[in-house]
């Protein structure tokens, strides 16, 4: 008789099948919506209002996401500092997993969620490559003992932070890992990295590549397909913006793309080969609910 196979051993199966799964959408300007003031952690509401972060999780459960991730983007102890939680990496972390997980159930999987230091490593910056593997180690160990099935390192502009990210997590876990680079209008991150040269770099080590943040979703395509054939084997993962971000009444900032627009997007996102397709800042639950339809009547056309 057979064994179960582990939550992790059943999306990665999927993933080989040549499945296409649907992540969830924004957590930070989501939660901002529901009183996160503007410039504050959205991981101190792990401690200070865990409710409304399991919320946010079910929420896009019910719209149809077969994957959420854990509201850790900023859970390494550099960004913490910034709410004076710095000394609570592994509580913080952990407690991002376990509502997620709770949100989930059996049938959706949970990604532990990594986002960028804030930091920049030497020659430009301060930081060693250890120091920064050290961080990211630090906040895995809190991910897994919280239950994640996988782990994503999202909106990188940096090769050498995001493999050292890479690198401290696989001082704790052999869980499967992505990385996504966030690139701008002219096809390259913020420090200067284009699509086909991330996947080149990353590839090998990971089990997935792919773009989030950044620029208008419509640019999406053609970073995938260059990730492609820089990478053929890769599982390609999109998270694309609910459209470019734009500032009205002077600190307000607001996303111009319609849920009906968003799954129009991860029609073509499917089409450029995302096995795995979610949304960034500015998606919202409706957002979700309309590609989970859209992917689905494709699906079955």
């Amino acid at each position: 008789m057979h064994e179960k196979m582990t939550r992790t051993e059943a999306f990665l199966e999927r993933l080989r099948a040549g499945d296409v799964l649907l992540a969830d959408g924004a957590t930070g300007t989501m939660l901002q919506s529901t009183g996160l003031d503007t410039g504050k952690v959205p991981e101190a509401w792990l401690l200070e209002r865990p409710e409304q972060v399991r919320l946010l999780h079910r929420q896009y459960v019910e719209a149809g996401s077969d994957l959420i991730l854990s509201c850790s983007f900023g859970g390494t102890h550099f960004r913490l500092a910034n709410d004076g939680l710095a000394d609570c990496v592994a509580e913080v972390n952990r407690r991002a997993a376990e509502l997620a997980r709770e949100a989930a159930g059996e049938e959706v999987w949970v990604a532990g969620d990594m986002g960028p230091t804030g930091q920049l490593l030497a020659p430009l910056g301060r930081l060693t490559t250890e120091e920064v593997a050290a961080a990211y180690a630090q906040q895995v160990a809190g991910l897994v003992a919280g239950g994640v099935d996988l782990l994503l390192i999202e909106t990188m502009s940096d090769l050498g932070e995001a493999q050292a990210a890479i690198q401290g997590a696989r001082r704790v876990t052999d869980l499967p890992i992505f990385c996504t680079f966030s690139f701008d209008t002219h096809g390259r991150t913020m420090m200067g990295v284009r699509p086909a040269q991330a996947a080149r770099s990353m590839a090998p080590s990971i089990e997935g590549i792919g773009a989030n943040c950044g620029s208008d979703p419509a640019e999406f395509g053609g970073f995938l397909q260059a990730m492609r054939q820089a990478a053929p084997r890769a599982i390609l993962w999109a998270k694309p913006n609910a459209g470019l971000p734009r500032v009205v009444d002077d600190d307000l900032v607001i996303y111009d793309a319609t849920p009906e627009s968003l799954a129009h997007i991860a029609v073509q996102l499917r089409d450029a080969g995302a096995q795995i397709i979610g949304g960034c800042c500015g998606t919202t639950p409706a957002h979700i609910a309309a590609m989970a339809r859209a992917l689905k009547q494709q699906a079955a056309s």
